[in-house]
């Protein structure tokens, strides 16, 4: 046995895949065994010893034995080292598979900035700043995605923090306050849901964009799979929350811009897809990229129900107002656009069933699709070059649509009496509404790369080193400004710096508007940034408000305490409270733990850590809503008040 993990060893180690820190990676040998990755069947086949071993002769077809080639990689004399001892040694375990590697899983993170366990090498776990994850099978998970009980709600407006009485509400009992909520962005989700569940008219969200940057405030450097299921795990709960006609938005770089597409066509379906923006986020170029100055980010924008997709589009501008020189007798301004196609797929041989004959009225421009003795002169779709076009309109359109078309005689090079058709595009509805310019996908705006956000931070705190690329407030209004309403609700389950809330509560100024917004964020500058620059945003506005809201912590409060200790000693006091206060994962033998409590003292405090935070319940790190009443939780009867008045009977 040990000759033929040796002998194993040796022949991965010539895959460069696999080698890392001086060592063999484990983890990624055990990810492209999953996939059946072709190099690593064609190195195990080149090993007669391992090609008898791992593979079974089907009448004379070699098929590869996936299960025990990971039984071998997983036995514990394969790349041992004192954690994976240790844990052996005192059971915490599921039988022959290491939890790590079971295929089946849903991600618990008590940070949205977590990496899987499996995914961290040597290198990370000496980090200052370490980052945890634990994967969670279904059949592991009981608690977790319970509602959560808040706590430590206020009220906070222009003038300071006042203790929270109740929610406003509406006539049917909507709460009607904008939001922050602290705590784990995925918990929150499913604590919200049980409230705003199909209520959210717009989302907007930042996530990590797993760059491998780690100047980030949240580790940006995931596995790439731990990266998909971490954004499917919040974006399945975010389609819930949408209304039907709701949308989301969500910023993205090429990264993972292609995954996230083929992902969220997997949680919106693919024919909800509407658009894929580029945004100019760096007009001179970052000079961090490896081989090119890149100017660009993507926002992929998919609807919940396309069918239900009303987007109004945006205001034009006065330069384009002013070309608007036409005025019908009513006294409405409108502008000409040629009904002919100038671009695309414009040949005859496109649309055969586009290209017709309209009749013109001379004396008055009016047009038909019947030529008499009024209407005389024939117009045709042809260019310039005297190629045959087509319309834009069909002859069923055109037939209904008469009143919106103008013939007139235009100038042609080599005819007299050429006829073209006009569509009247008017400036004003006839309700007096201006009319809107439809998106376009390519946004160049100077407002919108991240000096802009950078500049927003700098006006509000002094200083634009506050907070690392924010996002400026002018993109997320572009992504509102699509649409009409002005007393939705807009969610941001990634809320950083609070860019978001700017944007609403800037927009409901500009328009007298009633929009909502919810924030969720978990990090250590929800308290530093995002509600400070909320309420510098609404004393600069000089109105407005919302609630802050966090989820109520409990072994939540042992993964900080654990995280922030600096020596064993407060580790091994740290596992005496443990066992008296925390909930403890089920695979947890307090006696077997005791009893080799020598082999814990001897790994090192990266490793003891990770053993505590494994230890852990996960479906517990916050207090569920259905156990507010337990006295063991100290709830206070002003929180459960607060409570039963957001969740009342739902």
């Amino acid at each position: 046995m040990e000759n033929l993990l040796d002998n194993l060893k040796t022949l991965l180690q010539k895959d460069e895949r696999l080698v890392g820190q001086g060592g063999l990676l484990k983890n990624i040998i055990i990810e492209l065994a999953l996939k059946i990755d072709k190099d690593l069947i064609k190195l195990l086949l080149s090993d007669k010893e391992m090609k008898k071993v791992f593979f079974i002769d089907v009448d004379g077809p070699l098929v590869f034995d996936k299960d025990k080639f990971m039984r071998f990689v997983s036995n514990k004399q394969f790349l041992p080292d004192s954690y994976t001892a240790f844990k052996n040694k005192i059971g915490l375990t599921l039988g022959d598979d290491y939890l790590s590697e079971k295929k089946e899983v849903v991600l618990s993170w008590p940070y949205k900035d977590c990496v899987l366990e499996g995914g961290m090498t040597k290198e990370d776990q000496k980090r200052d700043e370490i980052f945890w994850n634990e994967i969670l099978a279904p059949d592991e998970i009981s608690r977790l995605f319970d509602p959560k009980v808040f706590t430590n709600a206020k009220r906070i407006d222009k003038k300071d923090e006042h203790k929270l009485n109740k929610f406003k509400t509406d006539e049917n009992g909507n709460i009607k306050d904008n939001l922050i909520v602290k705590g784990n962005n995925l918990l929150a989700l499913q604590s919200l849901k049980k409230r705003f569940a199909g209520k959210v008219k717009l989302i907007y969200i930042d996530p990590p964009y797993n760059t491998r940057n780690d100047s980030f405030k949240y580790n940006d450097s995931f596995n790439h799979s731990t990266w998909l299921t971490f954004m499917k795990n919040r974006l399945e709960a975010a389609r819930e929350i949408l209304r039907e006609d709701g949308v989301i938005f969500v910023s993205c770089d090429d990264n993972e811009q292609a995954y996230l597409k083929v992902l969220c066509d997997e949680v919106f379906r693919r024919n909800n897809f509407v658009a894929n923006f580029t945004i100019r986020s760096n007009p001179r170029g970052s000079q961090a990229s490896r081989f090119l100055a890149v100017e660009h980010e993507y926002i992929i924008f998919y609807a919940k129900n396309i069918d239900l997709l009303d987007i109004k589009g945006y205001e034009k501008s006065e330069k384009e107002i002013k070309e608007y020189t036409y005025t019908d007798h009513d006294g409405r301004k409108y502008r000409l656009l040629g009904l002919r196609q100038r671009g695309g797929a414009w040949r005859r041989e496109h649309r055969p069933n586009m290209f017709f004959p309209i009749y013109v009225n001379p004396k008055t421009g009016e047009v038909s699709l019947n030529r008499s003795s009024i209407f005389s002169k024939k117009a045709l779709p042809k260019r310039p070059s005297g190629e045959e076009g087509r319309w834009t309109w069909s002859k069923d359109k055109v037939e209904k649509n008469k009143h919106l078309l103008i013939g007139k005689k235009v100038n042609r090079i080599g005819e007299d009496d050429f006829w073209d058709v006009f569509r009247i595009d008017y400036l004003e509805d006839i309700t007096g509404d201006k009319a809107k310019k439809k998106p376009t996908t390519i946004w160049l705006d100077k407002e919108v790369n991240y000096q802009n956000g950078r500049n927003e931070m700098k006006e509000l705190f002094g200083s634009s080193e506050v907070f690392e690329y924010p996002k400026p407030s002018f993109l997320i209004k572009k992504c509102i400004r699509m649409f009409d309403g002005k007393d939705t609700i807009i969610l941001d389950f990634f809320a950083g710096s609070g860019t978001t809330a700017q944007a609403v509560l800037e927009l409901n100024k500009e328009d007298s508007g009633n929009r909502q917004f919810i924030l969720c964020e978990q990090l250590e500058y929800v308290d530093a940034v995002t509600m400070p620059r909320v309420k510098k945003v609404i004393k600069k506005l000089g109105g407005g408000d919302f609630i802050y809201l966090e989820l109520m912590k409990w072994n939540e409060n042992f993964v900080e305490r654990i995280q922030k200790a600096k020596t064993k000693d407060e580790l091994a006091k740290l596992w005496e409270a443990m066992k008296k206060k925390a909930f403890l994962s089920y695979k947890v033998d307090i006696k077997a733990v005791d009893e080799n409590a020598k082999d814990f003292a001897d790994l090192s405090i990266e490793d003891q850590k990770r053993f505590l935070l494994e230890c852990l319940d996960k479906n517990h790190l916050y207090v569920n809503y259905s156990e507010i009443d337990d006295e063991e939780y100290g709830v206070s009867e002003e929180n459960k008040k607060l409570n039963r008045e957001f969740y009342g009977n739902r």
